[in-house]
């Protein structure tokens, strides 16, 4: 596809031009890399090629290094549009030898998955390399569950398991008085109790760490929210990177209860399109897959 004229591309003239400088594969480029490749480890392997990847990339957006792209992160994200993709296309077929296609950061859209498609092209199935861990066989265990990390969201300020346990294990509770930055009517509280149990940091989430629009978190239950933001800190309790779970097989498993949220509410225009999905339970676990690149049953 690489040579394969795109009637799209062909009449814009810039691309035209990006197109027609594409240079072909290089056997010597290829030789040569494969040959520094081969005397390398799997990790150490998969990171010169990642830091080839960020450093092209780099040199596309204009970035004074490739430090500044990072690995997890989509091209689209990072600034690329469809000229830039074929300007890393030809670059990465000049260092690398390989005929790579136009279509190389859309078929592979993050510099991870780009470069495990690199690596494959260059040195095979890398499951086959001796670096590579294997699973362990074992015998059968006793313990069917580990838990081997944790974070949660309760009232009281409770944002920790273990100041969970502190709570639980003072004997005090969780309640406090109606939080006053949710457009909730209190002149008429009197009747009813003064106090609940509220988690009062429902309404700040990093929307951007997680590559969603303000306007698509607006949308969203907090219930949507709390859970990326727990499942994040779930994997950091555990010691593992949360960008490093891409395409493992990891299951996602969530409950969730209707909290109303949404309804008589007035959302901008912009943010509607994002209702349906942002109010819907049954999404809750697709969207942690989603968002981590888990391939596991969801």
């Amino acid at each position: 596809t690489s040579a394969r004229p795109s009637p799209l591309l062909w009449d814009l003239p810039e691309a035209a031009g990006a197109l027609e400088a594409a240079p072909s594969s290089s056997a010597g480029a290829d030789s040569g890399l494969r040959q520094e490749l081969s005397g390398l480890t799997g990790a150490e392997r998969r990171q010169m090629v990642l830091d080839l990847v960020r450093a092209q990339a780099a040199q596309v957006l204009g970035h004074t290094g490739g430090e500044a792209i990072e690995p997890g992160r989509a091209f689209r994200d990072l600034g690329f549009d469809s000229l830039m993709a074929v300007e890393l296309r030809n670059l990465l077929t000049t260092h690398t030898g390989l005929p790579l296609p136009a279509t190389l950061v859309f078929d592979h859209p993050s510099p991870t998955v780009l470069t495990d498609h690199l690596l494959t092209e260059l040195v095979g199935d890398l499951r086959q390399d001796s670096a590579t861990p294997v699973p362990a066989a074992g015998g059968v265990s006793d313990e069917p569950i580990a838990i081997v990390g944790m974070a949660c969201r309760y009232p009281g300020g409770i944002t920790s398991p273990d100041q969970l346990w502190d709570l639980v294990a003072d004997g005090v509770d969780g309640m406090s008085p109606f939080p006053t930055d949710r457009g909730w009517a209190l002149d008429g509280v009197g009747e009813y109790a003064p106090v609940g149990g509220f988690v009062h940091d429902a309404d700040s989430f990093d929307a951007g760490l997680f590559g969603i629009s303000p306007r698509e978190a607006l949308a969203m239950d907090p219930q949507q929210r709390l859970v990326l933001e727990a499942a994040w800190e779930a994997f950091e309790s555990a010691g593992v990177d949360p960008r490093s779970v891409k395409g493992r097989g990891v299951g996602v498993f969530a409950g969730a209860s209707s909290s109303g949220y949404g309804a008589g509410m007035h959302l901008p225009p912009t943010a509607e399109g994002h209702l349906m999905t942002g109010t819907a339970n049954s999404v809750i676990s697709g969207r942690i897959a989603y968002t981590f690149g888990l391939e596991g049953p969801a």
